[in-house]
C-alpha cells in the first residue's frame, strides 16, 4: 500500500512556501500550495487533504489554528502541523492540545524534521478516514436481529426473512458453514406469531443415528436399556414454536420417513409407545449440501424435499459479498470490546485491507473468532498488521495480481498500468522518482498519470 499522501501547504510567502512544497514531494507526498485561509479553505472543501501544513500567523482574521478548527469541520480526519515564529510558542503550545492539530514546529525549520512529522501525521489522517469510512459504512448496513447487511444479497436476504417470519411456510436455508444459518432461522421465529413461544434448535448431524429419533420425538420408560423414565422430544419441547433443524441433509433415510409422517400429521410417536402425541411445531431447517443432489443419489427423500422446501433462502459465503466485510468488522470489534472489557477504537489501512482481501473460507463465524482474537491481543486502541493472527495467514494476503492466466484475462491495458504504478509506489515506500526510475518513465509523467488515475 502506498504511503502517497495529499498535503496542502498555507504559505503567503511565496518562496518559503516553494521550498516546502519541493521538500515535500522529494518525500512522495503530492502538495498543493497556497496563499490564505479563504484559499485553504475553498481547496479543502474541493479535496480534503491528509495533512495541512499552515503558518499560524496568515494576516487576515483568521490564524492557522482558526484554518485547522475550521478544516477539521469539513474534513474530521485531517491533521494539521502549524509553523509558528519564536513569539508563537506558548500560543502553539495551547493549540497543540486543539483536536486537528498533530504538531507544531518552530522556525527556522528542520525539513527533515517537517518530512518526518508530515509523514507521521499523514498515516494518523489515513487510519482516522479509514474508521470514519468504517463507521459510516457500519450505520449505512442495515442491522436486524444481529444480522448486519451492507451487500445486495444481504439485504435482499432481510427482506425476504421478514417476508418469510409472517408466514406459516416451512423454510430451508442453504448455506456454507459459517454463513450463519442459525441466526436467520432464529431471526424468523423472533419476527413471527410464534415468538413468544419456545424455540428449539437441533444439530441434526451431531447426534448419532442410535439415538436421534428418541432425541426428536421421546421415548417411554422401559422402550430400551436405560429408558428409566418417559421423556418428551424436542418437537414436543417446541410445542406451539419453532423447531430449527440444522444441517438436515445429514439426517439418515430411515429418520426422515419418521420426520416426513410429523410433518404431515402433526404428531410424533415417542420410542416405544403406540399412542401419538399431537404438535403444534413450525420446522425452519437448514443444511450446507445440496438436496437435490443428495435425492438423486438416494440419501433424502424427494418427498420430504417437498415438504420441508416450501420457501428456500440462499446464504452466500461471504467472499462472494465483500462488501459485508468492513461493517461486520466494526460490529465484532464493537462486540469484543463490551465483552472483553477492551478499548479499541481504530484499525490501520493495511490491516483493514489485508482482512478485507481475506477469502474467510469459515465465513463470518471465521471472521467473528479472529476478530475476537485481535481485539484481546491487540495492545493499544488502533488494530496494525502485527496484530494479524498467523494462522489463518491473514497477513499473507496479496494485492498483486498472479501472474497465471485467469488473473489477466479479463483485465485491460489501463488497468495493468495503474496496477504497476501502485506496485512501483508501494515497493519504493511513496518515493515517486525511485517508482518512475523503477517504470522507467519520467518523473513528470509519473506525475501525470498519478493525476490521470486519481492516486495522487
Amino acid at each position: 500500500m502506498s504511503d502517497t499522501s495529499f498535503i496542502l501547504i498555507v504559505e503567503d510567502e511565496a518562496p518559503h512556501g516553494e521550498v516546502l512544497k519541493e521538500g515535500l514531494e522529494r518525500a512522495g507526498h503530492a502538495c498543493h500550495l497556497v496563499d490564505s485561509a479563504d484559499a485553504a479553505l475553498a481547496s479543502i472543501r474541493h479535496r480534503a487533504p491528509h495533512v495541512i501544513v499552515s503558518d499560524y500567523r496568515l494576516g487576515g482574521n483568521m490564524t492557522g489554528l482558526d484554518l485547522l478548527a475550521e478544516a477539521r469541520a469539513i474534513s474530521p480526519w485531517t491533521q494539521g502541523i502549524l509553523i509558528t515564529a519564536h513569539g508563537d510558542e506558548q500560543l502553539a503550545r495551547d493549540a497543540f492540545k486543539a483536536a486537528g492539530v498533530f504538531d507544531y514546529l518552530k522556525k527556522p525549520l528542520d525539513l527533515e524534521m517537517m518530512r518526518t512529522q508530515v509523514s507521521s501525521a499523514a498515516r494518523q489522517a489515513k487510519i482516522l478516514r479509514e474508521n470514519y469510512q468504517l463507521a459510516h459504512q457500519h450505520q449505512q448496513a442495515d442491522a436486524f436481529e444481529g444480522i448486519i447487511a451492507a451487500s445486495g444479497a444481504m439485504k435482499s436476504v432481510l427482506h425476504r426473512v421478514r417476508k418469510l417470519a409472517r408466514t406459516k411456510l416451512t423454510v430451508v436455508i442453504y448455506g456454507e458453514s459459517g454463513t450463519g444459518k442459525e441466526l436467520i432461522a432464529r431471526a424468523i421465529h423472533n419476527n413471527s406469531d410464534r415468538k413468544k413461544k419456545p424455540w428449539v434448535a437441533v444439530n441434526c448431524a451431531g447426534i448419532s443415528e442410535g439415538i436421534l429419533e428418541s432425541e426428536l420425538f421421546g421415548h417411554i420408560k422401559g422402550s430400551f436399556t436405560n429408558a428409566s423414565a418417559d421423556r418428551r422430544g424436542y418437537f414436543e419441547e417446541a410445542d406451539g414454536g419453532t423447531i430449527f433443524l440444522d444441517e438436515i441433509g445429514d439426517m439418515p433415510v430411515a429418520m426422515q420417513s419418521k420426520l416426513l409422517r410429523v410433518l404431515e400429521n402433526g404428531e410424533v410417536l415417542r420410542v416405544g409407545s403406540s399412542k401419538p402425541v399431537h404438535v403444534d411445531v413450525r420446522v425452519v431447517a437448514a443444511t450446507n449440501r445440496n438436496l437435490k443432489e443428495l435425492i438423486v443419489e438416494k440419501k433424502f427423500r424427494e418427498d420430504l424435499f417437498f415438504r420441508i422446501n416450501q420457501a428456500e433462502i440462499n446464504l452466500l459465503p461471504l467472499r462472494d459479498r465483500p462488501e459485508d466485510l468492513p461493517p461486520l468488522i466494526f460490529h465484532f470489534v464493537q462486540q469484543a470490546n463490551t465483552i472483553q472489557g477492551t478499548n479499541v477504537k481504530k484499525i490501520t489501512p493495511e490491516a483493514l485491507h489485508m482482512l478485507t482481501r481475506y477469502r474467510w473460507p469459515g465465513n463470518v463465524r471465521e471472521l467473528q473468532n479472529v476478530i475476537n482474537q485481535i481485539v484481546a491481543m491487540c495492545e493499544g486502541e488502533t488494530i496494525d498488521v502485527r496484530d494479524l493472527p498467523s494462522t489463518p495467514p491473514i497477513n499473507a494476503t496479496t494485492d498483486i495480481v498472479p501472474v497465471t492466466t485467469r488473473g489477466y484475462a479479463n483485465i485491460t491495458l489501463r488497468e495493468l498500468e495503474k496496477l504497476a504504478i501502485q506496485h512501483a509506489l508501494a515497493k519504493n515506500q511513496g518515493n515517486r522518482e525511485k517508482a518512475a526510475k523503477d517504470l522507467g518513465i519520467g518523473a513528470r509523467t509519473l506525475y501525470r498519470k498519478l493525476r490521470e488515475f486519481d492516486l495522487s
